[in-house]
């Protein structure tokens, strides 16, 4: 019997899906590795992040007081933050856990070094972008309400 996680019934590794949240989370394609071309979450992911990447790029070209790329560029930073809490709990996941939703791929694979390294990065990215969004969120917050007063 196929678990309900793994994509064609393969057994899928935890160290590539905690990289593959970690380096291209964004666009989905750890969901696409877990659970293929037919996951409506993975399909979902480019486009925020693609939204958030549009204001950031109309911030460099138009400066920071663009208040259209100010409004987009949190999609990018809530995105970011999202997938790296997502490899964070792929990677810590117990092997009961992984083995039931996943599959069981070889023991070399699951727990290693590179899983844990994987961790480490998503939780230093993923509070740095976290916070960073939040504080950009709040400065933008105060500076439109004292432009009101």
């Amino acid at each position: 019997m196929t678990p309900p996680g793994a994509a064609a019934g393969r057994p899928r590794s935890r160290a590539v899906a905690t990289w593959l949240a970690l380096v291209g989370g964004g666009f989905g394609l750890h969901r696409f590795y877990l659970h293929g071309g037919r996951d409506v979450w993975a399909w979902l992911h480019p486009w925020p992040t693609l939204v958030g990447a549009y204001g950031f790029w109309r911030m460099r070209e138009f400066g920071v007081d663009d208040a259209r790329g100010s409004l987009l560029v949190p999609f990018l930073g809530v995105m970011l933050a999202t997938t790296m809490l997502q490899a964070i709990v792929y990677g810590l996941a117990s092997d009961e856990r992984w083995a039931a939703r996943h599959g069981a791929a070889s023991a070399a694979l699951q727990r290693g070094w590179l899983t844990y390294f994987g961790v480490v990065v998503a939780l230093a990215v993923g509070t740095s972008v976290a916070v960073a969004t939040i504080a950009f969120t709040a400065q933008r917050y105060f500076e439109s309400r004292a432009a009101i007063t």
